[in-house]
């Protein structure tokens, strides 16, 4: 948790050479890559069966032995060569757009630093996430637990009187009946189907929670850029502030987007129940279009998700409801398609890198303190015979809250784009409708405020 505020810290003054120092490294890298290639091509020349083209060859199992031929190399020399210019020529074409997003990454860290108590607000996303998922577990293991007890209780058919109890003269049509296995009754055969609407309602109810902390984060983030003098106009606590304002005015649109999204996660569980019922059959037709359909909502699914995001970002800044506040963000995207594909690539390569970094440095250091290898803290360090296992364990708890507090931080940076879209298109810079980014964003975009004149 500190190494991941420190890295968030950090990179509100890093950011602009963490970037720059990536983009470098992948040209580097590409360049290496068509020099290894032209070397390889060059010391096949003369080689016994080098010259023969991959036509000729046709196709082979073994992958190694297109290696032995110059063609291959030439073609991997020619395909990294294009995707080098292609970069190249995009970086240079999308200058101005890569600092937009630096130095909205930037202004991300401030909304942070100024909104601090957003940072811990994943714990409780995984309180009531918690709550969700033991809800469901119980409820999915009762009908099997109510089918032993019913089988547990029943007796077999040539047992018919009641001597140990009186049940007989309370209710004289009551029969002992055996609730055979397999499925005779009306529970049996519709159990099922009771699971599907048993995990329908799971994600129906994680997608709310999850919604619901969107909304939250992005009301308080929203409620920093358009404050106008920062940090003064900033609400005094911006968290639950913006949770109030969700759980009173927002639970519907919340409930129906995580509604429309529920519905194309269960399509892709009834998918993959077919998938597993027809492993065995050789009909290649129906495996074929099941897995089409799997990709297709695959896809929908991604489509949704990315849809639901930016339109609660709106719901927490005008307030609307789901359906109008999803056309607006879409078509507000749409407008800035280049804006959105750069900002996004860079931001998820920034936090992938921060996750690998933070989960690198906690990694190293337990290994160290568990093998024992730090005299300071030697004595301190428990004999363990499989040290392994700790070390697996602190890495996976070191991602686990990295990625709470980066999913903070991708966040903020996404209210701050829409918010910064909008701010481009509804204000003017004049008196009466003045830019409220910030200076360094109004610098990039060649944008000024006009001052405001006294009044005499």
């Amino acid at each position: 948790m500190v190494v991941s505020l420190i890295f968030i810290v950090l990179l509100r003054f890093l950011a602009g050479i963490m970037v720059w120092v990536m983009i470098v490294l992948v040209i580097l890298v590409i360049g290496y890559g068509i020099f290894h290639c032209y070397m390889e091509f060059a010391s096949l020349k003369g080689e016994p069966g080098a010259d023969v083209t991959i036509r000729d060859l046709g196709i082979q199992t073994d992958f190694s032995v297109y290696l032995q031929i110059r063609q291959t190399w030439l073609a991997f020399m020619i395909i990294l060569a294009i995707v080098e210019v292609i970069i190249i020529l995009l970086l240079i074409f999308l200058r101005k757009r890569l600092l937009i997003a630096i130095a909205l990454i930037k202004e991300a860290s401030r909304a942070i630093g100024h909104v601090m108590s957003s940072l811990f607000y994943p714990l409780l996303t995984f309180a009531l996430l918690s709550v969700v998922i033991t809800y469901w577990a119980i409820t999915a293991v009762y009908p099997f637990m109510a089918l032993r007890y019913l089988n547990a209780v029943s007796c077999s058919p040539p047992v018919v009187t009641f001597n140990s109890s009186n049940v007989s003269a309370v209710c004289p049509d009551a029969e002992c009946l055996f609730a055979f296995y397999g499925g005779e009754t009306v529970y049996h055969r519709y159990l099922i189907l009771f699971q599907f609407y048993n995990v329908f309602l799971f994600f129906w109810c994680a997608n709310f929670v999850t919604a619901l902390g969107q909304v939250t984060l992005s009301g308080a983030f929203a409620s920093y850029y358009w404050a106008y003098k920062k940090p003064d106009d900033i609400p005094a606590y911006p968290i639950f502030s913006s949770l109030g304002r969700a759980l009173r005015y927002h639970t519907g649109s919340l409930a129906f987007g995580s509604l429309i999204l529920s519905l194309v996660q269960v399509i892709r569980v009834l998918l993959e129940y077919l998938d597993h019922k027809l492993k065995g059959a050789n009909n290649k037709c129906a495996k074929f279009m099941l897995s089409c359909m799997k990709c297709c909502f695959w896809c929908l699914e991604k489509c949704i998700k990315f849809l639901n995001r930016n339109a609660y970002i709106m719901i927490a800044i005008y307030g609307k409801n789901f359906c109008t506040s999803a056309r607006e963000a879409f078509f507000l995207l749409m407008r800035n398609i280049i804006r959105v594909a750069v900002l996004d690539k860079v931001t998820d390569f920034l936090l992938f890198l921060g996750k690998l970094l933070i989960v690198g440095i906690v990694g190293i250091f337990s290994f160290f303190f568990f093998s024992g290898r730090i005299r300071a803290v030697e004595d301190a360090a428990p004999s363990l015979n499989y040290y392994w296992v700790p070390i697996l364990t602190v890495v996976v708890g070191s991602y686990l809250i990295a990625h709470g507090f980066f999913s903070v931080y991708a966040m903020c940076v996404d209210t701050l784009f829409l918010c910064f879209l909008d701010d481009l298109e509804r204000n003017d810079g004049s008196a009466e409708r003045p830019y409220l980014m910030s200076e360094s964003l109004l610098s990039l975009m060649k944008k000024s405020n006009e001052e405001a004149k006294p009044i005499d």
